[in-house]
């Protein structure tokens, strides 16, 4: 019966297959293809797009006829059996369709393939004969040029043009008749007329030369009346002191200052200059008066100016004198030759000697603030120097963490990106350190000055690092061009380092000061607090390892501060409900209650002075207590144990903030040690603080933004524990209730936090 059953059923599954006719060939058909059968022929004959809807029907089937057999196994029965290999029968002449199919698309393939190689074979003959081609062209053109470019001597002289040579040239020598037609004659007739214009030239030379005399003669006849005229100015200019002293118009200290100014030398003089140009530009733009100084920008000459004039002097001739000394010297005593290392000392000290005068810059600021520089010129370096000072109108008390701010060895540092002044800008200068065994200008600068780039481009110096020079000369217009720039930049430096020097001194109290006019940017109440701020060496950043990202990327350089940030937030402040319910002790937090006598002191709120309990109502002691006295005794709450959660933050502060943000890397301890590498809302919550920071700028020049960003890492800490999610398994109350208000708390695969604060309407949302 089962052999029976089966024979009948197999027509009916093949008709009810849908599959093509090409399962139900004729039995011609079969003996033609008998004959010769040729599967790639076959290929051109086929409908792609049909055999691909027959490889989507037949995988359909072998899914239905697969899940029949898995249900006919399960559920068992008596012709199970027979359904089964019935069902397997179907499934095989299936496979055997797929099989077709695979070698059809391979010999599709295999085509595709062909006819693209035979393609490319026709595109690589092309081009080889169209390089062959750009190379004859090429030979062709070098060929042409050296034709053009060969000249004659007579090119090199710039001869008048034709127009000219026929209208200014006698016809004896132009020649029209002859040179119009022949332009060999035309160019020997212009080279006479140019000798003859020659010799005309010089006769009016000689000319010339005998004038000049006769002016020179005149001249010194003036120089005899002026120079009896400088007496009588010097006394006018005596008698008008008390008048510039009145007006506030020093012109006879501006003139002994430029007096001075002569003995500087050219990078110090092109820096007293263009600051002292710059300074009377800006007086000029805030009065309309006569030029007078800026009074936010004073410039002045210090040092020896004999010592300056001495440099220029030249030796005297004293070899008689010396000889006669040194031989008196050879007789009474015996001199003893300097060590290597005396002679090298000397030649360092030599080398890196100083100009007698230096420039003295002070910066005055809105908060009366003064910035003073001094700029100095190593000679025989040719680079300049300075050393910075600031001085506050009222004396600051400097925090622990902001001992580095207004340090004169890195006030500057960065002012521009890249130019930290700690080795020489002229490239000159290795090459004489290599002879008197200096290794680096690093170590001599604390004495010397910083070379700073931007000091160079302010006394005009400019080192070419491409095509090093012998000589530099200092450019006037390259100090003009930098000058407005740079003093922008001292007084936005000074600025942002006085705010941050005042920042501190409140974040190492734990106090994050955030002005009014970035309280919009953070919800109302914020349970997480500041509780250490310091400052930590460059050494121990790049050891911490939820920093490697930062150290890798290569944005922690020697040159910028780094600080360690902790943020805390325990369960202690949300033990006890609120006084205002009138219920009594219910928080969820509390686990145990102490009744104690009213008289009795708690240690737990620090003692009870008095026990009048009708005057005494709830009342909220330290964190998380409160009494309800009922008569004479009260409940004391303790908090239930939980441990802290603690945000660590290693912050990398730019020497240019507020104009390069500075960069968080967190750290969580609470349940286990969480960074960025193990938990994406880490990372999250750093892409908030160091991404989005442009939302905590402020108002410009965005002083406040270090301490938006930390006010911003206390608010991103409640919202993490806040949404936390709450083991159902373990008895007793959530660890952090929810405080802030969130439209979605978790989004993706990966159960990210709402941190974004939406500040008009109050809750947070994904980003």
């Amino acid at each position: 019966m089962s052999s029976e059953s089966s024979k009948k059923r197999k027509p009916k599954v093949i008709r009810s297959d849908g599959a093509p006719a090409e399962g139900k060939r004729n039995r011609s058909d079969t003996e033609q293809e008998g004959k010769y059968y040729s599967e790639e022929a076959e290929v051109d004959l086929r409908d792609p797009g049909r055999d691909y809807e027959l490889y989507k029907y037949t995988c359909q089937e072998l899914q239905r006829l697969m899940a029949e057999i898995q249900d006919l196994k399960s559920r068992g029965g008596k012709d199970a059996a027979v359904e089964i290999e019935d069902r397997r029968i179907q499934s095989c002449v299936h496979f055997m369709t797929l099989k077709k199919l695979n070698r059809l698309a391979h010999i599709r393939l295999k085509k595709g393939r062909d006819q693209t190689h035979e393609a490319k074979q026709k595109v690589d003959a092309y081009h080889l004969q169209l390089q062959n081609l750009l190379y004859e062209v090429m030979h062709l053109q070098k060929e042409i040029t050296k034709c053009l470019e060969f000249k004659s001597k007579h090119e090199e002289i710039d001869l008048v043009s034709l127009e000219e040579f026929y209208k200014e040239a006698p016809p004896d020598i132009s020649k029209a008749e002859v040179t119009m037609g022949d332009p060999h004659q035309q160019t020997l007739a212009r080279l006479d007329w140019e000798l003859e214009q020659r010799k005309r030239l010089a006769e009016k030379y000689r000319e010339c030369l005998s004038n000049k005399e006769k002016i020179l003669k005149e001249i010194e006849v003036k120089k005899e009346y002026l120079s009896s005229l400088q007496p009588r100015l010097n006394s006018i200019m005596q008698a008008s002191l008390p008048v510039q002293e009145y007006l506030f118009m020093p012109f006879d200290q501006a003139h002994k200052q430029y007096e001075t100014a002569r003995h500087l030398p050219p990078p110090l003089y092109v820096l007293f200059v263009q600051t002292t140009a710059y300074g009377q530009a800006c007086a000029h733009m805030k009065s309309s008066q006569p030029p007078r100084q800026d009074k936010t920008l004073s410039v002045a000459i210090e040092g020896s100016v004999d010592e300056a004039k001495a440099l220029f002097k030249p030796p005297e001739d004293s070899q008689d004198d010396e000889s006669d000394s040194d031989a008196e010297e050879e007789q009474t005593t015996k001199r003893r030759r300097p060590t290597l290392g005396v002679q090298l000392d000397d030649k360092r000290k030599e080398m890196l000697k100083r100009h007698p005068l230096s420039v003295m810059l002070d910066l005055k600021c809105k908060d009366d603030s003064v910035l003073h520089l001094t700029f100095y010129y190593l000679m025989n370096l040719n680079i300049m120097t300075v050393k910075a000072k600031v001085t506050t109108a009222t004396e600051l008390i400097t925090p622990i963490s902001a001992g580095d701010l207004l340090s004169p060895d890195s006030v500057l540092s960065c002012l521009y990106p890249g130019d930290h002044g700690k080795k020489t800008p002229n490239p000159a200068n290795q090459y004489q350190f290599d002879k008197v065994g200096i290794l680096t200008l690093r170590d001599y600068v604390l004495d010397l000055g910083h070379p700073y780039l931007w000091v160079q481009k302010l006394g005009g110096l400019h080192f070419p690092k491409e095509q090093p020079q012998h000589t530099v000369i200092a450019d006037h217009s390259l100090s003009a061009s930098h000058m407005e720039t740079t003093m922008k930049l001292l007084k936005t430096r000074v600025q942002s380092r006085l705010a941050l020097h005042k920042q501190f001194a409140s974040l190492e109290h734990g106090i994050v000061p955030v002005t009014s006019d970035c309280q919009y940017l953070f919800p109302a109440k914020v349970v997480s607090r500041l509780v250490k701020w310091v400052t930590i060496a460059h050494e121990d950043y790049t050891e911490l390892h939820f920093t490697k990202d930062i150290v890798e990327a290569g944005l922690a350089g020697d040159t910028n501060l780094y600080y360690m940030a902790l943020v805390e937030r325990g369960t202690e402040s949300d033990a006890c409900s609120s006084p205002s319910s009138g219920k009594g002790c219910h928080s969820q937090d509390v686990k145990y209650r102490t009744l104690l006598p009213l008289c009795s002191p708690c240690t737990h709120l620090g003692g009870i002075e008095s026990c009048d309990s009708s005057q005494l109502s709830w009342h909220l002691i330290g964190q998380g207590f409160l009494l309800e006295p009922p008569q004479c005794w009260l409940w004391c709450c303790h908090p239930a144990p939980a441990l802290a959660a603690k945000l660590q933050a290693a912050v990398v502060l730019n020497p240019g903030y507020s104009s390069i943000p500075p960069i968080f890397q967190l750290c969580l301890n609470w349940k286990g040690e969480k960074t960025n590498n193990n938990d994406d809302n880490i990372r999250a919550m750093e892409s908030e603080v160091n991404v989005c920071y442009k939302e905590l700028c402020g108002p410009q020049p965005s002083h406040q933004l270090l301490t938006n960003q930390l006010q911003r890492l206390c608010v991103l800490l409640d919202v993490y524990l806040e949404t936390e999610s709450h083991d159902d398994s373990v008895e007793g109350p959530k660890e952090f209730p929810q405080e802030k208000m969130c439209l979605r708390l978790f989004r993706g695969p990966s159960r990210m936090k709402p941190f974004k604060y939406n500040h008009p309407q109050g809750f947070f949302s994904h980003r």
